[in-house]
C-alpha cells in the first residue's frame, strides 16, 4: 500500500475485520484484491501438509465418498502428489483391500481385472470392449495362483457356456511383471510383447494386482508429467481411510493399520462430540505413529475441543458440498469462507493443518480456501464423474455421466453411512444429502495438473509464492478483501454473450 493513501481511503478490508462482522460468507461472496508480483508463476510452490506428519506436493485431497474415492482415485491422487481418503461405506475387509491395492501400485492405472476359476463358463459379460482378457486363477480370486488367461480374440458368441479351461492360454514369464514396475519399465516390457498380446499382468507374491494394456500406458504418457508422488517411507503411495466413531470402528481401524494406511479421518458431519473426542484419544493411544484427522468443524470452539483431544489435522465444512443439504435440513453450518478463516486462525496457533472440505467448483475457490488459511482442499464433486471415480458411465439425455451421491443421502445411508450423522439403524433416517450425476470429466491425471497451474497463477496475482507466504500476507493484513454484490459476482463470470464454449484448458 502506498504511503500517500490515507487510512480512510484504503482498499478493502483485512481478513480479521471482514470476518468479524457477523456475516457468514462463502467463497463467491468474497474477492481478494491483487497485490505485487515479483516472481514468475513457476516459482510458486504448492507443497503443504495434510496433517502434522503427512507432507504433500499439491494441496489436493479426494473426499471419502463412495462415488469418489476407492483404490483407483486414491492411487491417482497419490501419483499427482496429493492423497485420497478411501470411504468406509463398505465392509472393513473391503476397505482394507482398497488400501492394500493402492500400496501395491507404482503406476496410476487400474482396470479391475475380471478373474475366474478354470471351471467357470464363458458368459456375455466377457464381451465388454474395455476388457482385454479374462484371467484364470486357481480359486477364481485375485489372491490365488495365476494359471493363464483367455484373450478377447479367443472367445465369440458361439462359445457361450464353454469352460474357460478349454480356451485358456497358460501364463508365461512374459505375461507377468512385478506390481512395482514403474511406467517406463511397463512401457518397455509391453513393447517387447508378442504382437497379438498388448497387455501384461501385474502381480505380486500372493496373487494378481491388475492388468495393464499398451493403450493404458500411452494414455498416461500423454498426460502432464507426473512427479514422484506422495510416498511413505517404504516407497509405497500414501493413502488415507475414513472411519466412524463406534466401537466396531476400532476393529476396522486395526485392519486398516495392518493394510498399511498412512492416516485416518474420523468421518462425522459434526465432529465436536464426545464420541469423536474419545475415538481421537483411542487412536493416538493405540497407534501413536498414526496421524488422525478430526472433524467436521466450522467454529473456533469446535476446533479447540478436537485440538485438545490430540488431532493432527482438522476437516472444515458443514453443509457446503454440492450434494449436501445439512444446512437446509438441520439449520446448522456456516459459510465455507468464514468457516475456513475462523478455524484456521485457531488451528495455526497449535500447528494443526486445516482441510477445507466442500464447496470447490473451480480453481479460484481453491485459491480462496488456501489463502484464507487452509493447508489443503478436500474435493468430492470436483473429482466426481472422472475416469478414476467409482462406478460405470451411463448415457443420460445424450450426456455421459456417473452417479454422484452425498453420504447423507438415503441411498448412501442404507449402506451404512448413517453413522456419519450420528444415526441409529433402529430409528428413522433423515436425509442430509441427495443423489445426482456428474458429466464425464476425463482423468484427474489430466485436469488436476491444469487446475494446479491455475492456482499458481492466482497465488502470483496475490504476491504469494507459497502457502506459508499467503498465510503470512493474510495475517499481516497486507492482503485485502471485499464482499461482492450479486451484480459483481455476475460481472466476474461469463456474461453478455449470445453463446460460448467454456473450457478450463
Amino acid at each position: 500500500m502506498s504511503n500517500n493513501i490515507s487510512m480512510e481511503e484504503e482498499d478493502g478490508f483485512g481478513a480479521k475485520k471482514l470476518f468479524n462482522q457477523g456475516f457468514s460468507y462463502t467463497y463467491d461472496d468474497v474477492i481478494f484484491l491483487p497485490h505485487y508480483i515479483d516472481f514468475p508463476t513457476d516459482a510458486v510452490s504448492l507443497s503443504t501438509k495434510l496433517s502434522r506428519n503427512i507432507p504433500l506436493s499439491i494441496p489436493c485431497v479426494s473426499s471419502p465418498m463412495d462415488t469418489v474415492t476407492e483404490s483407483h482415485m486414491a492411487a491417482a491422487m497419490a501419483a499427482l502428489g496429493g492423497i485420497g481418503i478411501v470411504h468406509y461405506n463398505t465392509t472393513p475387509s473391503a476397505q482394507a483391500a482398497f488400501i492394500r491395492s493402492v500400496k501395491s501400485r507404482r503406476v496410476p492405472l487400474q482396470s479391475s481385472p475380471i478373474i475366474f476359476s478354470p471351471d467357470s463358463r464363458i458368459v456375455n459379460e466377457f464381451d465388454d470392449p474395455a476388457v482385454p482378457c479374462v484371467l484364470v486363477t486357481q480359486s477364481g480370486k485375485p489372491n490365488s495362483k495365476l494359471l493363464g488367461y483367455v484373450a478377447r480374440s479367443d472367445w465369440s458368441g458361439e462359445k457361450q457356456g464353454a469352460k474357460l479351461s478349454d480356451y485358456m492360454r497358460p501364463a508365461d514369464e512374459s505375461l507377468v511383471v512385478p506390481s512395482n514396475y514403474d511406467l517406463y519399465k511397463l512401457d518397455s516390457h509391453l513393447k517387447q510383447q508378442e504382437r497379438e498380446r498388448d497387455f501384461a499382468v501385474l502381480a505380486e507374491e500372493g496373487g494378481v494386482v491388475d492388468v495393464v494394456t499398451k493403450e493404458d500406458v500411452e494414455k498416461v504418457k500423454g498426460y502432464p508429467k507426473l512427479g514422484k508422488g506422495t510416498l511413505s517411507s517404504d516407497g509405497s503411495w500414501m493413502v488415507g481411510a475414513a472411519i466412524g466413531t463406534r466401537d466396531s470402528d476400532k476393529e476396522r481401524l486395526e485392519l486398516l493399520v495392518k493394510a498399511g494406511v498412512d492416516v485416518v479421518v474420523l468421518d462425522s458431519s459434526q465432529g465436536n462430540s464426545i464420541y469423536q473426542i474419545e475415538m481421537i484419544k483411542y487412536v493416538k493411544r493405540t497407534y501413536p505413529q498414526l496421524d488422525v484427522i478430526g472433524g467436521n468443524v466450522v467454529t473456533m470452539s469446535q476446533a479447540q475441543n478436537l485440538i485438545a483431544a490430540g488431532v493432527d489435522g482438522l476437516r472444515v465444512g458443514m453443509g457446503s458440498g454440492s450434494i449436501c443439504t445439512t444446512q437446509e435440513v438441520c439449520a446448522v453450518g456456516r459459510g465455507q469462507a468464514t468457516a475456513v478463516y475462523k478455524v484456521a486462525s485457531v488451528a495455526s496457533q497449535s500447528g494443526v493443518p486445516v482441510i477445507a472440505d466442500g464447496g470447490i467448483q473451480y480453481s479460484g475457490q481453491i485459491v480462496k480456501a488456501l489463502v484464507l488459511g487452509a493447508s489443503t482442499v478436500m474435493m468430492g464433486g470436483f473429482l466426481a464423474g472422472s475416469t478414476e471415480a467409482p462406478g460405470q458411465y451411463v448415457n443420460k439425455d445424450g450426456t455421459r455421466v456417473k452417479k454422484y451421491r452425498g453420504m447423507g443421502s438415503l441411498e448412501a445411508m442404507s449402506k451404512g453411512s448413517d453413522q456419519r450423522y450420528l444415526g441409529d439403524k433402529s430409528k428413522l433416517k433423515i436425509a442430509q444429502g441427495v443423489v445426482g450425476a456428474m458429466p464425464d470429466k476425463g482423468s484427474v491425471l489430466e485436469f488436476v495438473p491444469y487446475t494446479m497451474q491455475a492456482v499458481k497463477q492466482g497465488f502470483q496475482d496475490l504476491g504469494a509464492s507459497s502457502l506459508h507466504s499467503a498465510h503470512e500476507l493474510l495475517r499481516s493484513q497486507t492482503l485485502r478483501l471485499e464482499v461482492r454484490t450479486g451484480a459483481a459476482i455476475s460481472e466476474g463470470g461469463v456474461h453478455s454473450l449470445h453463446s460460448f464454449v467454456k473450457k478450463s484448458f
